[in-house]
């Protein structure tokens, strides 16, 4: 039990000193949240006028799911930058000679990373219920979860590709390979129930697919895929990414 908590609280130490990092950086905070809402309303207002979607749904509304996702997207995976951050200023190699174990470091920021994901999601939601967007109680719990699962793997993904790399320029050119086919490819925008079968293939290996098409079975009550169809791949993608996150971290130079 003791070593339990020992556990524990080492993961709660850098955890909370992600958290108050993030709340320090008012403007990263503006800044990710603007660019969600700027795609919601002027993408969403100016298509909702001469673009229809299934189920007569209006089209600001059919993206709010997607546009949930691409909150998380930019957030989750642009938390590795992180990584080269703490290697400049040494604050890295303090937490590499501490009695931490390397998995532990990767659990306390990545739950950090999911932290942060959700309290920009959470300023979405409030806008959702602006445009007209009901929630039930138990849509918002499943929605919580969702985005959770969404963020704890794409915050792996980013941390994973931070460990390797030393360079912040270097990482920036790599994460925009990855940030925008995420996005783009997930159906964030688009039906994609009548796609053409090359993009079909590229939707179906795409992790935020699943999250997005849950997001619109929960919010919308359409969607692709059964729910619990969703959730299981996006826990498998949970694991995954976990896993390859966990083996970068041990395998990772402090300097």
């Amino acid at each position: 039990m003791t070593s339990i908590r020992v556990y524990a609280d080492k993961i709660y130490a850098l955890w909370l000193r992600e958290v108050k990092v993030f709340f320090r950086e008012k403007s990263r905070l503006v800044a990710s949240t603007f660019t969600p809402l700027l795609w919601l309303f002027v993408i969403g207002s100016g298509f909702s006028s001469s673009t229809s979607v299934a189920h007569s749904i209006d089209y600001q509304k059919f993206i709010f799911p997607g546009i949930i996702c691409m909150s998380v997207v930019f957030s989750a995976v642009f938390f590795g930058s992180y990584i080269i951050w703490d290697r400049k200023f040494d604050f890295l190699k303090s937490v590499m000679v501490a009695p931490v174990s390397r998995s532990t470091i990767f659990t306390g920021k990545a739950f950090g990373g999911m932290t942060n994901s959700l309290i920009q999601v959470s300023i979405l939601l409030v806008v959702g219920l602006i445009i007209g967007i009901q929630f039930s109680p138990l849509a918002l719990v499943q929605t919580v979860v969702i985005v959770l699962l969404l963020s704890f793997a794409l915050t792996s993904l980013g941390l994973t590709l931070g460990s390797y790399m030393t360079s912040l320029e270097g990482f920036q050119m790599i994460i925009s390979f990855v940030v925008f086919p995420l996005f783009f490819l997930s159906g964030a925008l688009f039906p994609i129930d009548k796609l053409p079968q090359w993009l079909s293939v590229l939707t179906t290996v795409d992790p935020v697919t699943y999250a997005v098409d849950a997001l619109r079975n929960i919010i919308l009550g359409i969607g692709s895929h059964p729910l619990g169809l969703d959730l299981l791949i996006l826990l498998i993608y949970s694991c995954v990414l976990g896993a390859l996150g966990t083996y970068s971290f041990k395998k990772m130079k402090a300097v």
